[in-house]
């Protein structure tokens, strides 16, 4: 168990980012593949980079869409999956935390 709060009201007065710092070191620690897969399945830039197939007449885009998906990842520009991805981290926290 950690010295972090994994109560609700707690957790989501957090911010997004200090969720995603949270919720990142406990699947690291539990070495939780699934739920970083989950996370990027409900990023904006997803489907797109899905859909890439890699053709070198796509590769710029592929990159342009891999770029996009990190900075998401790591905190950057959520859009509108920001409360989704809130609500995924509190409860990945509480469940796991």
């Amino acid at each position: 168990m950690t010295d972090h709060p994994t109560d609700l009201a707690a957790l989501d007065a957090l911010s997004t980012e200090e969720l995603r710092e949270r919720a990142f070191a406990v699947a690291r620690r539990e070495r939780d593949l699934g739920f970083y897969w989950n996370v990027l399945r409900h990023l904006p830039n997803s489907d797109e980079a899905e859909a890439l197939d890699g053709a070198p007449n796509t590769l710029g885009v592929t990159v342009d869409e891999a770029v996009a998906l990190w900075r998401q990842l790591t905190g950057h520009g959520y859009g509108e999956s920001e409360p989704l991805l809130r609500a995924a981290f509190i409860d990945y926290l509480q469940k796991h935390g």
